[in-house]
């Protein structure tokens, strides 16, 4: 039996609302942080010392970057990242804020998938691209990125997944959500039935999201086409 406070969420379109938000966060958070940890991905990897265009300087700078922000828990890079968000949107509360701070949090994540991604691209297969005289732009473009798809396909499931989690925690201080929701009208006010159903809203979520990266990746992936 579901509690009064339950009802009057899912009557008022709370419930509803909270899905849309956290869905909302989630895509917009990850298409952005793409938009910044793709391009890192690819210079950490040509940058390496096996790369395409090895800069072990530059790589090793790079990398400390990555890695210093990749080790900042998410909750005190929230609080850390606070006056960073009103900078860039003009607000630290709120959905807007809370974006800022998941890109932030998840860039350099992205940037280290894509770098594993790109590493698992056969090495034989570059070095035949280059024997044609293919310059390393399109060594990138045309033999890099496509071979590496279906990893780069399952790293992206694994960030938009990490990225909802990080969306859940975004409501201790002011984004909302079903995490906002579990938060404030479940365990403030007692009614465990939210709680969980805020979970089980987030779990299928998840699930959707892993079933289509899954159904993607397998139309991507020439070794299950062959």
């Amino acid at each position: 039996m579901f509690s009064e406070m339950f009802m009057k969420l899912w009557d008022n379109g709370l419930i509803q609302k909270g899905v849309w938000e956290t869905i909302y966060m989630t895509v917009l958070s990850t298409a952005i942080s793409y938009c910044i940890g793709l391009p890192l991905g690819v210079i950490l990897n040509i940058t390496d010392k096996e790369g395409i265009r090895p800069l072990p300087l530059f790589n090793r700078i790079l990398g400390l970057v990555v890695n210093f922000f990749r080790s900042i828990p998410f909750i005190i890079l929230m609080v850390a990242m606070l006056p960073v968000a009103k900078l860039i949107v003009g607000v630290s509360l709120g959905n807007k804020a809370m974006i800022v701070m998941l890109v932030i949090a998840a860039s350099p994540y992205v940037a280290r998938m894509v770098e594993s991604s790109l590493k698992e691209v056969d090495a034989g297969v570059i070095e035949a691209a280059q024997s044609m005289g293919t310059n390393n732009f399109q060594i990138i473009w045309k033999v890099l990125l496509p071979e590496a798809k279906p990893s780069l396909i399952t790293g992206a499931v694994i960030s938009m997944v990490t990225i909802l989690g990080y969306s859940a925690m975004a409501a201790t201080i002011g984004g909302t959500g079903l995490g906002q929701i579990a938060i404030s009208y479940g365990h403030q006010r007692f009614n465990p039935d939210v709680t969980w159903c805020c979970v089980f809203l987030t779990v299928i979520i998840v699930q959707i999201i892993q079933e289509v990266g899954n159904r993607i990746v397998r139309r991507t992936d020439k070794r299950h086409r062959a």
